[in-house]
């Protein structure tokens, strides 16, 4: 055997090893990417809660200037990281999560609310696929970004929010390009590593139907919230919850 062949197969092994160790060691590290159409800061109350349990909260704000970008800004979050991290998206966030899922310090991915695609999918193809409630997406006047309209933000995105919340949200949104809604998928990180969904059975911007089948095609471990888009902040108490359990069961 020469030794270029040597190397390969070394690498393989250091590979193998290190993802046996992600998903055999102690989950501490929760990795969490937000959705298109609000940032980070929404996830504030799940992230107290998580920390006074002693995990390590990181928030990615992704620009949502297209999925590989999104990816990009993952990855140099996980780099931050001491040892393996759980991996939590919510709805666009779920698309980013699938793909730098594969990484082998990440030892499983929760969905929030969120698109769980398979390879070759896109955030648009899923969405059309079983419509939602929600009909009020615009476009930028340069027709490159999307946004939701704030008149009917609350209605469609977190009616189960305070109103000065929910009006709040509608204001610091964050635009998306077209770009990250049109690209696909190449290899679904949920076909390697253990995954969780929570539902949102009241979600207007993601069909609670959809979001059903795309848990189940994934094998995911199900729980249904009665929750608007938003859950993460309407109802943290029960998304920590089931993130620290997915914590736990990702450590055994």
């Amino acid at each position: 055997m020469n030794n270029r062949f040597l190397s390969v197969v070394a690498l393989g092994l250091a590979a193998s090893t290190m993802a046996f160790a992600a998903q055999a060691a102690e989950i501490k590290n929760i990795v969490i990417v937000h959705g298109a159409l609000a940032d980070g800061s929404g996830w504030r109350k799940t992230t107290e809660i998580l920390e006074k349990h002693g995990f390590n909260v990181s928030i990615v704000q992704e620009p949502i200037t297209s999925l590989a970008d999104d990816v990009a800004a993952t990855n140099r979050v996980l780099d931050l990281q001491n040892g393996p991290s759980l991996l939590v998206g919510h709805s666009y966030g779920g698309m980013v999560i699938t793909e730098a899922g594969n990484r082998p310090d990440v030892a499983g991915l929760v969905y929030v609310a969120a698109f769980q695609p398979e390879k070759g999918e896109s955030l648009i193809g899923l969405a059309s696929s079983k419509p939602a409630g929600s009909m009020n997406i615009r476009e930028t006047k340069d027709g490159q970004y999307l946004y939701l309209d704030p008149a009917t933000f609350a209605a469609d995105f977190a009616a189960d929010l305070p109103k000065d919340e929910a009006d709040f949200m509608a204001k610091s949104q964050v635009f998306a390009a077209k770009a990250a809604f049109t690209a696909k998928v190449d290899d679904p990180a949920w076909r390697s590593k253990k995954s969780w969904s929570i539902v949102a059975s009241d979600d207007r911007s993601i069909n609670p139907e959809l979001e059903r089948d795309m848990a189940k095609r994934a094998g995911s471990e199900v729980t249904e919230i009665k929750a608007s888009h938003a859950v993460f902040a309407s109802q943290p108490e029960k998304v920590a919850a089931v993130i620290e359990k997915a914590a736990k069961d990702a450590s055994k």
